[in-house]
């Protein structure tokens, strides 16, 4: 399986409403996104299904991958991909859509950066997981402990 692991794109400080958990993007976090899912279409990024936390800034990531790579299915929400769920949940989460070709998983920090650590079998493994970047890890196996290889990690610096 091609795993991608995409962090929220720009988040405003504060929502009306004072809860982390609506939050959304800004102007510029929704342009950096469309060029960072530009390129990760050119390295043919086209996921089989896209899950999402259900906090605002990931479903309003989510919904700006689905119109950047074409993707037609349903975005599926999931408390595995909330900023604090623990890194096993996330593993827990891919193991039980181990049949799809391409994840797209749509999330927060630090889940991401610690998830990219059990992935990869590499406790001592530190991510600076920005925002909008997307990573790209192969899996080989979904045993207990994943078995994986990273293939590349995009920052939105990185995207002209």
């Amino acid at each position: 399986m091609e795993l991608y692991l995409l962090r929220h794109g720009i988040a405003e400080d504060a929502a009306i409403s004072r809860r982390d958990a609506d939050r959304a993007l800004t102007p510029e976090g929704k342009k950096r996104l469309r060029e960072i899912l530009k390129v990760a279409l050119e390295a043919e990024l086209r996921p089989t299904l896209i899950l999402s936390s259900p906090y605002k800034r990931a479903k309003d990531t989510a919904a700006i991958a689905v119109k950047s790579l074409g993707y037609t299915a349903d975005v599926l929400e999931t408390n595995a991909l909330v900023p604090n769920a623990h890194p096993n949940e996330l593993w827990e989460e891919v193991r039980m859509h181990k049949s799809e070709a391409k994840l797209l998983l749509v999330s927060h920090e630090p889940l991401l950066s610690m998830a990219a650590s059990l992935l990869l079998n590499s406790s001592g493994l530190r991510v600076d997981f920005k925002k909008g970047a997307i990573m790209r890890i192969d899996l080989e196996g979904f045993s207990a402990q994943p078995a994986s290889v990273l293939k590349w990690y995009l920052t939105p610096r990185l995207v002209p």
